[in-house]
């Protein structure tokens, strides 16, 4: 009745009512599943609309980029971490970022309570290149059992073959933005490690955890052990054998980005609060 009152007897606006019905199908699926989706109103925000359009905390370099982009990471107040969000690992996932900077720029610096690496592929970004200056795949790059030379593959667009070659690095953990990460995360030792991704429209964690459950509830993506293809060489494979607990956020990236906001941006706003189930 909610969705049809919406959306009977209103000028339709495709825009506004995409949002909406991104919204109601989510909070029906969490219902469904007897869990309450996570709500924020932006009134529960202390910083008003007019400051958002900078990041309102301090950062910190923790490297360098092959091309001398600083690494950034906005940490939390707090000597310890709830959690570290990255995003932007691969440089033709911009949207990770965008959806990331965005919560970001609603918290005030005593709300945050997670650490956060908005790019951590500056070069990739600024290039729309998935791989980083070296024309390296960072996600294949880390140290882990796993780790091979053989050059990675990815796909052009959705529907095509896995033709495009990427290189895994010349060695383990050879990049710049790959040693940054790994220091970070030795660094700070944060309790759980969110990457957000896109496509694939899936939260992949191959240790299931409670918060891994929690994340897919409150966005309705499935709850998967592995995204179904090896991934050598890939973070959330080395967070694992490090010890590490681990989740890759996979979002869409085929609908308005205000639907995607409108069903990802609460989840991600209680991951920088630090308000999810341990």
């Amino acid at each position: 009745m909610r969705l049809a009152a919406r959306l009977v007897g209103q000028r339709w606006d495709r825009s506004e009512n995409l949002v909406f019905i991104a919204s109601y199908l989510a909070d029906s699926i969490n219902s469904e599943c007897g869990f309450s989706r996570t709500k924020h109103s932006e009134s529960q925000f202390m910083r008003p609309l007019s400051q958002r359009g900078i990041i309102g905390h301090s950062s910190r370099v923790i490297g360098h980029s092959v091309l001398g982009a600083p690494l950034e990471v906005f940490e939390c107040t707090s000597t310890s971490a709830q959690a570290l969000i990255f995003a932007g690992i691969h440089g033709d996932e911009a949207e990770t970022t965008l959806l990331l900077s965005r919560a970001l720029r609603l918290l005030s610096p005593e709300q945050l309570a997670s650490d956060v690496v908005l790019a951590l592929n500056p070069d990739g970004l600024a290039r729309g290149t998935r791989g980083n200056a070296n024309g390296v795949d960072l996600n294949r790059n880390f140290a882990t059992t796993s780790w091979s030379s053989d050059p990675t593959c990815f796909r052009w667009d959705r529907e095509g073959n896995r033709d495009v070659v990427l290189s895994p690095g010349v060695s383990p953990a050879s990049e710049p933005e790959t040693t940054a990460l790994v220091k970070l995360v030795a660094d700070r030792s944060p309790s759980i490690i969110v990457a957000l991704h896109s496509p694939l429209e899936c939260i992949e964690e191959p240790a299931r955890s409670t918060v891994g459950a929690w994340l897919s509830l409150q966005t309705g993506m499935p709850h998967v052990e592995d995204i179904g293809y090896p991934t050598p060489g890939a973070f959330g494979a080395w967070a694992l054998e490090q010890g590490h607990s681990a989740i890759t956020y996979e979002m869409p990236n085929d609908q308005p980005f205000r639907m995607i906001e409108a069903i990802h941006q609460p989840a991600v706003i209680s991951l920088l609060c630090g308000k999810f189930p341990r």
